[in-house]
Parts: structure tokens; C-alpha cells; sequence
């Protein structure tokens, strides 16, 4: 029986958590060994929790079994100058285990940060360190609650800015109102061209983003986007098991997705396409009308840069098992999970949903089939070549799908 071509340098990941049942014709192979194994789905909490100041990292930086086997034939110690005293990292509260990791896997400490709500809600941000003169990475998803996170990063910019930063870049990991990039209707905003001109206007001099929802956002900013995909971390993922590429499809839960669902089933071993045909009546509210491509007997994998509420994902699944797909799997990079997002997706309709952490999962959000991948490694040696002007435009570096 044929197998998977698509198979990564190394046999590592990071690995935040995962389901650990094999399910179907996937198992995990002899090159996941090095994998740590989970009775069931946990968070992984690297050092105590912050609340507003950021700490040092407590977990060992890059080594052979933590890093991604899409960076592993990176030897970034003969290439870029990584003992730049001038580089600073400062993490908001929207997302600080992503920014410890990264910073932890870059061989550096957070920077440290004052971070604190007053009584009627207005965000007070100090630094509590010099970054005159220095290159500052702010990481900080706009993720829910939008709002606060987002005019939490507009403050931290202006503090580094009135602290007489060099550079300031944005690194944000999951874009909030990204899905507000045209007009549907009339009268409408764009609030994504608002929330660059915001970011923009603080006084940010680049931005780092991972996966935005359309291409078509980097054309909002007045200043450069670095825009990194987390496919290759969920590519490594599949490929640490053994899967039947005869009866692989790759299913786009929408029209607007095919050509991220085209670009990941030509990773793995070019898979055939089938896309869901879906008529929204309403924001929130999907209704899947039609299935273009065949998926009888197959084992469909859905991709889709984000899960809200999951309603097209959930719907594009009811309509796969009932065209005869054996099992069905859910891939994602944002995991938003919006009530009543948790019910859909443990219903029993996936076999494994497989998501990154750009968004941190609440605890009580976690059920069986939920499988977490970390996208610190990617972020991390983006931000080394931003502050190093590097380019991912050559061998070994155009699988990270850094523009």
C-alpha cells in the first residue's frame, strides 16, 4: 500500500499536547519515538503563570528533540549572530506561554514589562528596562477579548516608542477583525484597514503576522508585514504518522479556502481536492449546501485558518460522513473557539482536531480529540531574521514559508 511521500528532515516537534489514540489507518511511526505521550489531552505550563510581569524562561533552549523537523537542518549558529544585545522581546497578557517559549527557544529573556488594569478599566504599561536604541518585538495576539488585547499593543508601542526604541515590530501571532477586510454589504466598515492605520499610527515600524485570514490585509499596512504560515507545523505533525495516501483528500470547508487547501494537498503527496459549497445567511451562521469532489471511503482532512464557532467547519463535516467519508479531521492554525464551538467539536463528528497555540485554550476548553501544536520555534527564528535582515528565500529556509 503507498504511503505518505511528504516526510520531514527530522523526527521531532514541539508538541504542546495531543490525543494519543491511534485511530483508522493512522498510527504514530517508529520516528515519533522521541515524542512525549499523554494519557489524555494537557496544557503545557512551562513556568508559573504570568500575570503582569514577564519572568525569565525555565525550560532548555534549542536541542535536537525539541525543535520541528522543518527547522532542524537550520544551523542558525553558523548564519546569524544571536548574542545582540540589542534585541528586546516584551510579552503582552493575551498569550505569555507562547511568548516565554519563543523567547526560551531564542536563548533569551523576556524583557521585563508593568502591565495593570485600573478600576474603571484603562490599561497602565511601564517598562521596567532601557530599550533606547534597541530592536523590540511586542507579542501580543488580538485574540478574544479582542478589544483589550489590541488597545493593550497599541499602548505597549507607544510606551516603546516614547522609551526611544529603534525599531519597533508588532508580532502578532493571531490578527483580530481580519475577517473585516471588504465591504459585503453597503455601509459597512473595514475594520482590518482601521486596526492597521491604529497599529500604524502608534508607531509601530513592522508587523509579524501568522496565517492572516486573507492575503489581501499586508495591502492595509503603510509599513512592511513578515507573513509566516503555520502549515508547516501542522505538516510535520501528519507526517510523523503512517497515512494511506490513496485514500487521502484534502477538503476546503469553503470556497473562499481553496487555495490554502490546494497549497497543503500538494504537501501531502498531492492529495486530491474536494471542496464544501456552503450559502451564509447570516455573520456566525453557515448553511453547507453542496459537496464539489469525491470523498467515499476516504480519510478527509479539513483545512481552514481559523475555527470560530465551528459551524461551517461542523456542517462540512456532517456532509462529508454523508457522502461516505470514513473519518474526518480538522486542521487549524487559530483555534478562537467561540461558544458553542467546544460542543460541535467533541460531537463525535472528528476523529482529531489538530490546531496551534497563536491562541492560548483555556483548560476547560480541552476534550479528547484536541491535539495543540506550538508554533514558538517558527516565531522565533522569524524574529531572528527580521532582526538580523535575513531572508527565507533560499535552502534550508523556504520551508518555513517566511514571505
Amino acid at each position: 500500500m503507498a504511503s505518505l511521500v511528504f516526510s520531514p528532515s527530522s523526527s521531532s516537534s514541539v508538541l504542546v499536547s495531543r490525543s494519543s489514540r491511534s485511530r483508522g489507518c493512522f498510527f504514530v511511526s517508529n520516528e515519533s519515538r522521541l515524542r512525549i505521550s499523554f494519557p489524555n489531552v494537557v496544557r503545557c505550563d512551562l513556568v508559573e503563570p504570568l500575570k503582569y510581569f514577564n519572568g525569565k524562561p525555565g525550560i532548555p533552549v534549542h536541542n535536537g528533540q525539541s525543535v520541528p523537523s522543518f527547522l532542524s537542518s537550520i544551523q542558525p549558529e553558523s548564519t546569524i549572530n544571536r548574542s545582540d544585545t540589542r534585541l528586546r522581546i516584551f510579552s503582552g497578557t493575551a498569550n505569555p506561554s507562547l511568548s516565554q517559549e519563543i523567547a526560551c527557544n531564542m536563548g533569551l529573556e523576556l524583557g521585563k514589562i508593568k502591565i495593570k488594569r485600573f478600576a474603571d478599566g484603562e490599561i497602565y504599561v511601564q517598562l521596567q528596562e532601557s530599550v533606547r536604541g534597541c530592536d523590540v518585538f511586542l507579542i501580543q495576539p488580538t485574540s478574544p477579548p479582542a478589544n483589550e488585547n489590541l488597545m493593550e499593543l497599541l499602548i505597549m508601542v507607544d510606551a516603546c516608542r516614547r522609551a526611544s526604541a529603534k525599531n519597533i515590530t508588532a508580532v502578532i501571532p493571531y490578527f483580530g477583525y481580519a475577517r473585516a477586510d471588504r465591504k459585503t454589504q453597503g455601509r459597512e466598515s473595514i475594520a482590518a484597514k482601521l486596526v492597521a492605520n491604529l497599529i500604524t499610527e502608534a508607531g509601530a515600524n513592522r508587523v509579524l503576522a501568522c496565517d492572516l485570514h486573507s492575503g489581501q490585509s499586508m495591502g492595509y499596512f503603510d509599513i512592511p508585514v513578515d507573513h509566516v504560515y503555520g502549515q508547516p507545523v501542522i505538516l510535520d505533525y501528519l507526517a510523523s504518522k503512517t497515512i494511506c495516501s490513496d485514500d487521502l483528500v484534502v477538503v476546503s470547508p469553503d470556497v473562499g479556502g481553496v487555495a490554502r487547501a490546494r497549497a497543503f494537498a500538494k504537501k501531502l503527496s498531492d492529495a486530491p481536492l474536494a471542496i464544501v459549497d456552503k450559502r451564509r445567511h447570516g455573520h456566525n451562521v453557515a448553511e453547507v449546501m453542496n459537496l464539489i469532489g469525491d470523498v467515499r471511503g476516504k480519510v478527509a482532512v479539513m483545512v481552514d485558518d481559523m475555527i470560530d464557532t465551528a459551524g461551517t467547519i461542523t456542517k462540512g463535516a456532517e456532509l462529508l460522513h454523508q457522502e461516505g467519508a470514513r473519518e474526518v479531521y480538522a486542521c487549524s492554525t487559530h483555534a478562537v473557539f467561540s461558544p458553542p464551538a467546544i460542543e460541535r467539536l467533541s460531537s463525535g463528528l472528528f476523529q482529531e482536531v489538530i490546531i496551534t497555540n497563536t491562541i492560548p485554550v483555556m483548560e476547560k476548553n480541552y476534550f479528547p480529540q484536541l491535539t495543540v501544536l506550538s508554533v514558538a520555534n517558527l516565531l522565533g527564528e522569524t524574529i531572528w531574521r527580521v532582526h538580523d535582515d535575513c531572508s527565507g528565500t533560499y535552502e534550508p529556509f523556504t520551508s518555513l514559508g517566511i514571505d
